[in-house]
């Protein structure tokens, strides 16, 4: 038994000498390079399956002024009635990466326009901003969990 005991605490000692540190500048890279690809991919409006890729599939959308979109079934549809819109078209850029303690889950905030027909019919680009959850997922891929948007507040006037 003492044996037993002494080879267990030796393997857990080895195991967790060999898990990586996190490095946060490294990840940071990494996930808003991520980002920039969905961003990209969104924004080309070619490949739905490719979109909805980087969601997990427990995810939360919360668009502005519309209903909330949850689960990966309800996001695909949410995706492909978008595309069908005339004219639409997505793009963001994210930045400020933060990190939970364990680093398997980070927010970071964005801008991004979105480009839909007007009330006349005639093309409009909005400005927002957003939000995004992402979780590092069991295969180690980041996936938003949670993406929100809404618009920023009207300019204000120069502060004397």
């Amino acid at each position: 038994m003492k044996n037993a005991c002494l080879l267990l605490l030796v393997a857990g000692g080895l195991l967790a000498g060999c898990s990586r540190p996190f490095d946060a500048a490294a990840e940071e890279a990494s996930l808003l390079k991520r980002d920039a690809e969905w961003a990209d991919a969104a924004a080309s409006g070619e490949d739905v399956e490719k979109i909805i890729s980087y969601w997990t599939d427990d995810a939360v959308v919360i668009p502005p002024g519309q209903h909330v979109v949850e689960g990966k079934a309800a996001i695909r549809t949410f995706v492909v009635e978008s595309l069908k819109i005339p004219g639409f078209k997505i793009h963001w850029t994210s930045e400020k990466v933060s990190f939970s303690s364990d680093g398997l889950v980070a927010y970071m905030r964005a801008t991004n326009e979105t480009t839909v027909p007007g009330p006349d019919g005639k093309l409009m680009t909005l400005h927002g901003r957003g939000i995004t959850v992402w979780r590092r997922d069991p295969d180690g891929q980041w996936r938003c969990a949670v993406d929100i948007w809404n618009d920023p507040p009207a300019s204000l006037p120069a502060s004397k």
